[in-house]
């Protein structure tokens, strides 16, 4: 099986890395010979690092001779299985990539863009390919972080978007399907909404930039490892998140309104969220899973002093 990757970029090896180290054969365009060179000794230097940690089932070799850098759009896309295409963050150049790609592939090869915010629908247009453009949008570094976040748009085809979701799982990377298309996607405007309250802590004069990214990294982040979001505040409050919303709820909303943002939570809000982590985990198994995540976070602590992590003010 092949896998077409458009661009040598950062993101384009590392997906390259993902679908060689699963088996692909990748064929991996850029125009640039500077940029095909430069990816050729990156491919190198991660595939020999991920060894290095134990994270690669063959030798760096093997998978790199997987992965094939090629001057011209059309070697790189024939009779491929997915065209993942890491362009630059340009709408012109990926719509521009779209019209060229719909000559050069079979009817029922995915496209799927690792756009961070473009929507597949506007990818799409003033092309004949809708029904087979869809975002594939993976944590960076994927070949480290295995997401990615699959959003297609109206017009994608179901059955393209299965097969992508499918091609993704068997490269060892979690899909997680959007019901709809929102700009940037859930991981950033998670990690956008992260942000803007802290550059206006910062702003603020609340805390510095040091400290900040201390609270992420030992509290927010170090929890966030083990369960998400919703998971964290779950397994915080005894009776689970409908008792949190009750208690937090009231002042999450002055926060948010202090920052001109109006999104109470709303009954049936909490309902549906409530149904949702209960479907998950019932409240008769909260204390184990308690006590699951405690025993995760206690061999994160261990690896951690082993690794001799600097403190609050440091960075790794």
């Amino acid at each position: 099986m092949t896998i077409g990757v458009l661009g040598a970029g950062s993101i384009g090896v590392s997906m390259a890395i993902v679908f060689a180290r699963a088996g692909h054969d990748v064929r991996c365009w850029d125009p640039y010979p500077d940029a095909r060179t430069r990816a050729g000794a990156d491919l190198r230097d991660r595939l020999d690092r991920l060894a290095g940690h134990g994270l690669l089932a063959e030798e760096p070799a093997v998978v790199a001779d997987r992965v094939e850098l090629v001057g011209e759009l059309d070697d790189a896309v024939a009779q491929v299985e997915l065209v993942q295409e890491c362009a630059p963050e340009r709408l012109d150049v990926k719509q521009g990539l779209y019209r060229r790609l719909a000559h050069l592939t079979a009817d029922d090869v995915p496209l799927a863009s690792s756009s961070s915010a473009l929507r597949a629908g506007v990818l799409a247009e003033g092309s004949t390919v809708e029904h087979r453009v869809l975002v594939a949008h993976p944590a960076n570094p994927p070949y480290l972080l295995p997401m990615i976040e699959v959003v297609p748009s109206v017009a994608t085809k179901p059955a393209v978007t299965r097969r992508a979701t499918e091609l993704y799982a068997a490269a060892g990377l979690q899909p997680i399907a959007l019901r709809r298309e929102v700009e940037g996607f859930v991981f950033n405007r998670l990690q956008g909404a992260v942000l803007r309250e802290a550059y206006c802590l910062v702003r603020d004069g609340v805390v510095d930039v040091a400290d900040l990214d201390a609270v992420v990294r030992l509290g927010l982040g170090r929890r966030w490892s083990v369960v998400g979001p919703f998971e964290t505040v779950d397994l915080n409050t005894r009776g689970g998140i409908a008792a949190h919303a009750e208690r937090m709820g009231p002042a999450y909303e002055r926060m948010g309104r202090e920052r001109g943002q109006h999104d109470p939570w709303t009954p049936d809000l909490v309902a549906t969220v409530a149904a949702q982590r209960r479907a998950l985990v019932p409240l008769e198994e909260w204390e184990a899973r308690v006590a699951w995540r405690d025993e995760q976070l206690m061999r994160r602590a261990v690896l951690d002093a082993e690794e001799d992590v600097p403190g609050a003010r440091g960075s790794r």
